[in-house]
């Protein structure tokens, strides 16, 4: 075989096995027979006949004898290679092998502290809302906590007025959760934003928020959906948006961990670069 190879190497052909359509037969037949269970005992018993036919002939195409197939060699010309376009380097302030960007960021507490400023402002706002609206500062809560329902539960506004702990623990929580995961957000965006950060985190970034939950709220809360009053709901998204930002930036930035030796990052001890020890004082 390998000379048949070799000779048909100089002949300007190669030997290649035949193309098959059984291999698909077989395919489409064991489709057929998982779909039957969930559609007809028919289907599978067609997949089934697609199925064996599909093996047979895939077998006589490869056995006794593997069919072949002789297809000649076109040689083409190497294609003419163009140097390759100079490269402009980015150039950053420290001296690292690579640039990572970005090469600062604000600290974990930055966007702790920062979610639970906003969500403080936008609760402020919120209950304000209620006073002005309903005169009861537990219609917002209620509003939010109005998730654990289904449309045709949905309570009258005499039920939305009133103190319920239950829907105020939930509602708790659930504030809380997206204002700790929407201030860590704020808190790695930030120093990626070019120019004016507040603006663009503070305003630009509430407004495209309250767009998506615009469409998205009637799935997710469809009490709040029907209830909300959305000129209030973009001002404490945008309360919230400046406040966390504000507090967000006022913090120092630290270099990631991309930016720092390798030492340093596994923790090992590392002369010039940490401290021996965690008791020894730094030297001069």
């Amino acid at each position: 075989m390998e000379r048949s190879h070799n000779s048909n190497e100089r002949r300007g052909t190669v030997i290649l096995p035949a193309p098959t359509a059984w291999p698909f037969v077989f395919a489409v037949g064991t489709s057929l027979i998982f779909a039957g269970m969930l559609t007809s005992v028919w289907v599978s018993i067609l997949g089934g006949v697609f199925w064996l036919f599909g093996a047979v002939g895939w077998f006589r195409q490869v056995l006794p004898h593997e069919h072949e197939e002789e297809v000649p060699v076109v040689f083409e010309a190497a294609p003419a290679m163009a140097p390759a376009p100079a490269v402009a380097h980015l150039e950053v302030a420290v001296k690292v092998p690579r640039a990572w960007l970005p090469l600062k960021i604000y600290p974990i507490s930055a966007g702790v502290k920062g979610g639970l400023a906003g969500g403080l402002a936008m609760a402020l706002l919120a209950m304000l809302y209620g006073v002005i609206s309903h005169h009861s500062i537990w219609y917002p809560i209620n509003l939010i906590a109005g998730s654990l329902y289904a449309a045709p539960a949905i309570p009258g506004v005499d039920e939305l007025v009133k103190f319920h702990p239950g829907w105020l623990l939930f509602a708790f929580a659930m504030h809380l959760t997206m204002c700790l995961l929407v201030g860590l957000l704020y808190g790695a965006m930030l120093p990626m934003l070019p120019t004016r950060p507040i603006v663009l985190g503070g305003v630009v970034g509430p407004l495209l928020w309250t767009g998506l939950v615009y469409y998205a709220l009637g799935f997710v809360n469809p009490l709040l959906d029907e209830k909300i009053d959305w000129v209030w709901f973009t001002a404490s998204q945008v309360a919230f948006g400046v406040v966390a930002g504000l507090v967000v930036v006022r913090h120092n930035k630290v270099w990631t961990s991309e930016n720092l030796p390798f030492a340093v990052r596994a923790g090992l001890e590392a002369p010039g670069l940490m401290h021996s020890r965690d008791d020894e004082a730094p030297k001069a």
